[in-house]
């Protein structure tokens, strides 16, 4: 299917439709977001279409519908959030934050509906990458709150309710209630996709975090060189541990093109990314350049996805959204919520 690594048949279904006339009518129902491909698919499914229909007018109409996966067998899925994805890492300065505002503005680009949750509590950065520093969430009631907006995201952060500079000098518990106050007491507001920025470790915090937020997949972000790689094995590891599923690997800072002579060069290695990803037996999702442009562009609030759409950049960020996108389609879904709770009591 026209940028994705899938078929049709794995990432949706293909239905005739009752013709209207001489017209043959067919309905693509995607899995995954398909806003970016769109027009291509629909050329490509025409013209397969009409070569198979005998000369016949062909009609065919493309949608998504995002549907919940299943999580954690004791937690539930969020009402208004049909998918949680965690972006991790086992090491802090491997990109996380970065990559996982990127990613979110990918899948919204393409057409989703997605908010981002900062739950990195003590070092919070999407205020100032989202270009949100300084704002508030508003609350009609004193009890919930409304996420920000910025760049089409839904988002949410710690940082909105204190000072810039002052520092969560917090145990583990009192994490992890904020978090869960972030996550719960926010008005979430129909979202195919909730991106979580999880803080980097795999402490007692970030077990605590995986056990108690209900994540539909994981993705783990490193640089190739053989210490975060080391890092990273434990952060997939603890996914595992608590039987969240790992869509995959995404290999930030990969290689580095120079401004001036564009030679590019492996400053932190090569194949680190790909060798984990075949040890554990996950995919790779993609390889992330190490730019200037990205620095610059996140620090203003402006992260390359929206600032610098057509750049080589952003496309890699959007090849990895779609990855993902489409690692999680292939998983189970979730029916949680087309069952009521049975209570037992005795009479």
């Amino acid at each position: 299917m026209p940028g994705f690594q899938h078929s049709l048949g794995r990432l949706g279904r293909l239905r005739q439709l009752p013709p209207e006339g001489d017209v043959l009518r067919f309905d693509a129902e995607l899995g995954v977001p398909v806003g970016g491909v769109r027009d291509e698919l629909h050329r490509e499914l025409q013209r397969v279409a009409e070569s198979l229909g005998g000369g016949a007018a062909v009609e065919i109409k493309v949608g998504q519908k995002i549907t919940s996966h299943g999580v954690q067998r004791n937690l539930k899925p969020l009402t208004e959030v049909r998918n949680v994805i965690a972006i991790a890492s086992g090491k802090g300065g491997v990109g996380k934050s970065t990559t996982a505002v990127n990613l979110a503005l990918a899948l919204a680009a393409d057409g989703a509906a997605v908010g981002i949750l900062d739950a990195d509590i003590y070092g919070p950065s999407q205020p100032l990458m989202l270009g949100l520093t300084g704002q508030r969430p508003s609350s009609e009631d004193g009890k919930t709150m409304n996420p920000l907006l910025a760049h089409g995201l839904q988002v949410m952060s710690i940082g909105f309710l204190i000072d810039p500079d002052q520092p969560m000098v917090w145990r583990g518990p009192m994490v992890t209630s904020a978090l869960n106050q972030l996550l719960h007491q926010t008005r979430w507001q129909d979202l195919d996709y909730l991106i979580v920025d999880m803080p980097p470790g795999t402490g007692d915090i970030q077990l605590t975090l995986s056990q108690q937020v209900p994540v539909s997949g994981a993705v783990i972000v490193t640089t190739p060189q053989d210490i975060a790689l080391l890092d990273a094995q434990k952060g997939l590891q603890m996914f595992r541990k608590v039987s969240v599923s790992v869509l995959g690997i995404v290999e930030n800072m990969s290689s580095h093109v120079c401004s001036n002579c564009g030679y590019e060069e492996a400053l932190f290695g090569s194949g680190g990314g790909q060798r984990m990803a075949e040890k554990y037996g996950v995919a790779l999702l993609g390889q992330l350049p190490l730019d200037l442009s990205i620095r610059e562009q996140t620090d203003s609030g402006t992260p390359t996805v929206v600032a610098a759409p057509e750049s080589p950049q952003a496309i890699a960020y959007r090849n990895v959204a779609r990855n993902m996108a489409a690692a999680l389609a292939l998983q189970g879904k979730d029916y949680s919520r087309r069952f009521p709770n049975i209570v037992v009591e005795e009479s």
